[in-house]
């Protein structure tokens, strides 16, 4: 519903995926899925976690927290769409557009935190093992997984905040499938080189940042290992390639969307579902299958 200048927008208008018929049902199929693999893995990962005390280790406690945080950042967008897929409804009030992209922000930046986090417990692991025990104590992983979730929270009052400062009373079409900073600020009514350039320092440093840290620390355990040709440390390797490739589909489409101002380029709808739903969907298939002691708890779970 556009409004006219003097007015000010109370819903926007998510413009979804497609407009045809048939590939809005196959979306919903993907969606429902991909949806259900996320709750359904990333459950069964933190029960079973829950459940063995032989998976108390550090890297067991992280991955534990990983999947809540993917259940969390899933549901943030995956519902919403389901819904509109479904009824064709594409409307959204202004108060739930801007509570959806702060819960997206927070939980999504946390993520991001906390993947560097268990980078640097791999590293600690691999390339200081004396040290292990005492660097990644139990109140040091709780330390660290809060400030993951501080960080998160205050990155997201950043950019909602800047956000909730532009005047929004003309246009009210966003041409993505739910409310992100690049495809809202676009509509704002006023001058917003200012606060693209700020939102842009925000969301995008943050990703390259940790990006880097992330790179740099599998770089370290790679330099470290490549000497050392036993099974163990090319278990260790296979299991950082893997984990590579899962944070690079998560941060290089991050840091595409959101290091520029949001005017430069159009966003990528479909750029979107890779961070959005992709990569929380290969999160448990990456962490869990490749470890076979949380396939022989959950094997042990089953049987109970």
């Amino acid at each position: 519903m556009a409004q006219d200048n003097s007015s000010r927008v109370t819903e926007f208008i998510l413009l979804g995926l497609s407009d045809t018929r048939v590939l809005q049902l196959l979306f919903f199929t993907f969606f429902l899925l991909a949806y259900a693999m996320v709750l359904l893995g990333n459950l069964l990962i933190i029960v079973t976690v829950r459940t063995d005390p032989k998976l108390s280790s550090p890297m067991y406690f992280l991955l534990c927290n990983l999947s809540f945080i993917d259940i969390c950042y899933t549901s943030v967008t995956a519902p919403r769409v389901l819904v509109a897929l479904l009824s064709g409804h594409k409307a959204i009030a202004f108060e739930g557009c801007m509570a959806q992209l702060f819960f997206l922000h927070f939980v999504g930046s946390s993520e991001m935190f906390l993947l560097t986090v268990m980078a640097f417990d791999r590293y600690t692991a691999i390339c200081r093992p004396l040290h292990y025990t005492a660097i990644m104590a139990r109140g040091a992983c709780w330390a660290l997984v809060v400030a993951c979730w501080v960080g998160g929270f205050i990155h997201s009052i950043v950019q909602t905040v800047l956000m909730l400062q532009l005047p929004f009373c003309g246009p009210n079409t966003i041409h993505s499938y739910f409310c992100d900073v690049p495809p809202i600020v676009r509509l704002a009514c006023a001058d917003t080189a200012l606060t693209e350039w700020l939102m842009a320092s925000n969301s995008g440093l943050i990703s390259l940042g940790c990006f880097l840290v992330l790179v740099a620390s599998y770089a370290l355990i790679l330099a470290k290992v490549r000497a050392r040709l036993s099974q163990g440390h090319w278990k260790a390797l296979s299991t950082c390639a893997s984990h590579v490739m899962v944070v690079t589909l998560l941060f290089m489409p991050c840091i595409f969307t959101y290091l520029r101002p949001a005017g430069t380029l159009p966003t990528n709808r479909y750029v979107c579902v890779i961070y959005t739903t992709f990569s929380p969907m290969m999160n448990p298939l990456i962490y869990t299958l490749r470890s076979s002691e949380v396939k022989e708890s959950m094997w042990r779970l089953w049987k109970r």
